[in-house]
Parts: C-alpha cells; sequence; structure tokens
C-alpha cells in the first residue's frame, strides 16, 4: 500500500519531481549553442551535430513506453531513481568525451536515462495529489518543460561564455551533476513507496525493437544523406523504415485482438481526435525545437557571434515563455481548446515572421533586435501551447485509455523533436554553399565573413521555412482536438 504523507512533503517531493523533468527538457536545448564550438573542439561534422541533438530526443522517445510499464510492475520509484542515476553518470560521460563519436553515444544514453525516469513524474503527481491540486501539479510540470526547454540556449550562452569556448561545451553536461544528485537525493527523502500501477506484466519488446529499427532506418539517410550525397543505400534505408513502421502498425493490431499488451494501443485512433492530436504533437515538437538549432547555427557560425550572444538572442523567446506558461491554467480554463488555438496562432506568426525576416534583411545589419518581436510572439504562443497541450490531447479518448494516451503522446512528442533535428538539419546543410566562402579568402577576414553570413543566412530562411510550415500544420490540426477537457473521448466537447 502507498505510505500517506503530508502535503508539505507533497509539494516538496514536487520539486524533486520538476527538478528531473528540467534537468530532461533542458538538455533538449541546452547544447545547441555549443554545436560551432563543437566543431572545432572535437572535430564534429554535420552530422554528428545533428545526431547529438536527434540522437538525444530519439532515445528518450522510445524509452518512455517501456519505463511506464517498468514503473507499473517493479513501483516507479526505483525506476524513477534508476533513470536519474544512468542520465547524470551519462551527463558525466558527455562532458568527459573525446570525440564526436563518444558525445553522440553518451547522449543516446543520456536520453535513455531521462525516458526511464520521465513517466514516474506523472505516475507521483497521480499519487500525490488530487482534484484541483492535481492539475495545478500538472500545471507546474508542463510549464516547467516549456520553460526550461527555452531557457536552455541562454544557459548553454553563458557556461561556455564563462568556461570559454575550447572546453565550455563540457560545463553544459557537467552543470547536470548537481541538478541530478540533489534530484536524487530529494527523491530518495521525499518519494512514497508502493507507487505501482497497473500491475501488468505482459510487454511487446519485439513491437518495440520493430518501432526503434523503423525509426532509425529513417532517421539516418536523413542526418547522413546529404554529407554522404544521398547515394543508393540512403533511399533503400528510408523505404525499409516505411515498411517497418507500416509492419509494426500490422503487429499492434494483431496482438490486439489477441488481447495482449501494446505499445501503442490501436483502440486508441479509434478517436479520430486523437489522431488528429498524435499528429499535432508529432508536428508542433519538431517546429519547437529544431528553431534552436537553427538559430544557434546561423548565429554563430554564420554571423560571427559568440555562444553567449547567440543565447542572449533567444531571451526573448524565453521570457515570453515565461509569461504563457504562468498565463495558460487560468486562459485554458475560459477559452478551453482556445488556449491552443492562440498558442499555436502565435507561433506560427512568430515563426513565420522570423524567415521573412532573416529572408528580406541583409546579414550586415542582422541584430538580435530585429528578431525581437517574432521570437517573444513565438514564446510567449509556446508557453501557453505547451503546458496545457497533453490534457487537451488525453482527453480525446475514453477516462480508463488515459495512460496509455499519455504515453503515446509524450513518446510521439520526442520522437517529433528527432525527426524535426534530422529533417531541418538536412534542410540547412543540404543548402549551405560554402564555395564563395573559399574564394573570398584571398580578400581578407572581412569578405570571408560576409561570405559565410550569406551562406549561412540562405540556408537559415529555408530552414526556418520548414518550421514554420511545420507550425502552421500544427494551428491546423488544433481545431481537431476537443473545446474542453471534461469530457471524456471528447464527444461531448466537440462543436
Amino acid at each position: 500500500m502507498p505510505e500517506t504523507i503530508s502535503p508539505v512533503r507533497s509539494r516538496l517531493a514536487l520539486v524533486a519531481l520538476v527538478l528531473g523533468a528540467a534537468m530532461m527538457m533542458l538538455d533538449v536545448t541546452i547544447v545547441n549553442v555549443a554545436l560551432p564550438t563543437l566543431r572545432a573542439s572535437i572535430g564534429a561534422d554535420e552530422s554528428t551535430l545533428s545526431w547529438i541533438v536527434s540522437g538525444y530526443a530519439l532515445a528518450s522517445g522510445l524509452t518512455l513506453i517501456p519505463a511506464g510499464r517498468l514503473g507499473d510492475r517493479f513501483g516507479h520509484k526505483p525506476v524513477f531513481l534508476a533513470g536519474i542515476v544512468i542520465f547524470t553518470l551519462a551527463s558525466l560521460w558527455c562532458g568527459l568525451a573525446a570525440d564526436g563519436t563518444q558525445l553522440v553515444i553518451a547522449r543516446v544514453v543520456q536520453g535513455l536515462g531521462g525516458g526511464l525516469f520521465f513517466p514516474a513524474i506523472g505516475a507521483f503527481i497521480q499519487l500525490l495529489f488530487a482534484g484541483r491540486a492535481r492539475g495545478k501539479a500538472f500545471a507546474v510540470l508542463g510549464a516547467s518543460i516549456g520553460v526550461f526547454t527555452a531557457l536552455g540556449p541562454l544557459v548553454g550562452g553563458v557556461i561556455i561564455e564563462a568556461f570559454g569556448e575550447e572546453h565550455g561545451w563540457r560545463w553544459i553536461f557537467f552543470v547536470n551533476l548537481p541538478i541530478g544528485i540533489l534530484a536524487l537525493i530529494g527523491s530518495i527523502v521525499l518519494l512514497p513507496r508502493g507507487a505501482e500501477g497497473r500491475g501488468e506484466r505482459g510487454f511487446d519488446g519485439l513491437g518495440l525493437a520493430v518501432l526503434a529499427v523503423g525509426l532509425v532506418a529513417i532517421l539516418v539517410p536523413l542526418i547522413q544523406g546529404e554529407e554522404a550525397g544521398w547515394p543508393l543505400w540512403t533511399w533503400v534505408s528510408i523505404a525499409v523504415g516505411l515498411v517497418l513502421l507500416v509492419l509494426f502498425g500490422w503487429w499492434e493490431v494483431r496482438r490486439a485482438r489477441r488481447d495482449r499488451t501494446q505499445i501503442v494501443p490501436p483502440r486508441l485512433f479509434r478517436h479520430p481526435s486523437f489522431t488528429g492530436g498524435v499528429v499535432l504533437g508529432f508536428v508542433y515538437f519538431a517546429a519547437f525545437t529544431s528553431i534552436f538549432f537553427v538559430i544557434a547555427l546561423y548565429w554563430q557560425a554564420g554571423l560571427g557571434h559568440s555562444a553567449l550572444e547567440s543565447g542572449l538572442t533567444v531571451i526573448p523567446f524565453s521570457i515570453a515563455s515565461i509569461i504563457g506558461a504562468a498565463l495558460s491554467e487560468r486562459l485554458s480554463r475560459r477559452l478551453g481548446r482556445g488556449v491552443l488555438v492562440l498558442g499555436t496562432a502565435c507561433v506560427a506568426s512568430g515563426y513565420i515572421a522570423l524567415w521573412l525576416v532573416v529572408l528580406l534583411v541583409d546579414p550586415a545589419v542582422m541584430t538580435n533586435w530585429i528578431l525581437l518581436a517574432p521570437l517573444f510572439v513565438a514564446g510567449f504562443g509556446s508557453g501557453c501551447f505547451i503546458a496545457p497541450n497533453l490534457q487537451f490531447i488525453v482527453a480525446t479518448v475514453d477516462r480508463q485509455e488515459a495512460g496509455a494516451a499519455q504515453g503515446v503522446v509524450n513518446t510521439v512528442q520526442r520522437v517529433g523533436s528527432a525527426a524535426g533535428i534530422a529533417i531541418v538539419g538536412a534542410i540547412f546543410f543540404g543548402t549551405l554553399d560554402t564555395g564563395p566562402v573559399a574564394q573570398a579568402g584571398p580578400k581578407g577576414p572581412d569578405a570571408v565573413q560576409a561570405a559565410l553570413a550569406e551562406a549561412f543566412t540562405t540556408s537559415a530562411h529555408w530552414a526556418l521555412l520548414a518550421s514554420a510550415i511545420a507550425a502552421v500544420a500544427a494551428f491546423c490540426l488544433v481545431w481537431t482536438l476537443p473545446r474542453r477537457v471534461g469530457a471524456p473521448g471528447g464527444a461531448a466537447a466537440e462543436g
């Protein structure tokens, strides 16, 4: 039986849980400002830079559902603690990595640790809080996810500025060590025992393997294809990946008919609104995380600014995201789905404006002040969307299916982040023409910098266009969700 704990201890336990979530989400974007320095420090090539970001997101996404099953069977506390330990030790490994390959592997392990402990956070909130307090706790969690993801580039820039570009990137991983230790100690002391869930013993290991191989088969050519010149194997790999995803869908339907545990229960997709919500989560997070990747490379490698200046550039996004997240619960109660409509509309508008600025403004006169308004609008929308979006998507299915739906949505959002980096990275590096840079060499450093700025500006505007299109698609998809979260299955909330 779960032990009874006081309200004060529950709130302190929530702090420990949010510390873990903040650490995981911070690492989604904090590494972006270090990408240009990694090219010089350890010789990371273009595909390695993409893998450093997308490998982490994919690994965490694929671990979420099996981690939830482990928590249901063995208890969520030991699974949460194991995930925190793995994540913290992997952060140490990232900081000590000698080359790009080691760093990619360490980032994948880091993602596995994050995916292991993250599902337990929702399980503990369900256990520790009830009624309106539970809603507020989930709102705090959602706001933390959005805010710390947005703060990542700024924090990374400050750290690299403090420790230098040669070794400062290592400290963006070392900073996780004290946070991880605090989260571990707080969790050991504060989290209750006996947080087991439904006690399901079945697990679809083969389905998970097929899904993982299929996604990797698609992402590998997207990341490696441009650098390799898009040989035959890249197209074969994508085709094989698509076939494996179809096979995964068939396998899940087969297991459902035999009443065996599925990773992605097909019954969830009997609700058209849930299907739309899942696609919404995928495309939104593909757009959301890729924007930081593009801005960091453009601002530093293209325009020649420091990591700190790159981080300062996205401050308007971060501040506005905090404001939007703080208002999201109140707006959600008042506007219902309207808060998500407002959020995605602001993100789409901000991204379109950002694309137009990069497209039309001469890079020689580009400053962070010119990007302030688009980033602020997009950041406010992001804060409004990320905190409440999961509640609305899960509200599209029956209450008894809410746990499975939440696992699917969380997984799809992380996979969307990985896919967004892969696709936008392929567009960015695929359109990057450094030929004029070499030709400008004899003319002096100013000519070289001008040629770099021009080349990276062209790549950035194509990559930002892809993110803007995904943001517009998210705005269109948000209308598939129920108007309110109070109606199971979403049917009564439609209109």
